[in-house]
């Protein structure tokens, strides 16, 4: 389980330090990580979660990730409720 959590972390640092290098290309970085941020969280709502007892907490941890990788670079938006689905 640490090797996974190893691999998922890495995974993690990857994508932030990928949309950190976009970002920075972009005339205006942060309004291009808010609008990817808002994309991806958008996706995280409405994708099926199948096979599992509490989908809504498993939408609400993957809201969190997002969040926490967004962090890094600007806060998540205080206009919006984590544990609200679509």
């Amino acid at each position: 389980m640490e090797e996974l959590n190893g691999k998922m972390l890495a995974c993690q640092i990857l994508v932030t330090g990928l949309i950190a290098r976009v970002a920075n290309e972009q005339r205006d970085p942060l309004r291009f990580l808010t609008d990817f941020r808002d994309e991806i969280r958008a996706v995280v709502k409405g994708v099926r979660i199948a096979g599992v007892d509490d989908a809504d907490r498993v939408r609400q941890i993957a809201v969190q990730t997002v969040d926490e990788l967004f962090s890094l670079m600007k806060p998540p938006s205080s206009d919006e409720q984590i544990g609200s689905s679509n």
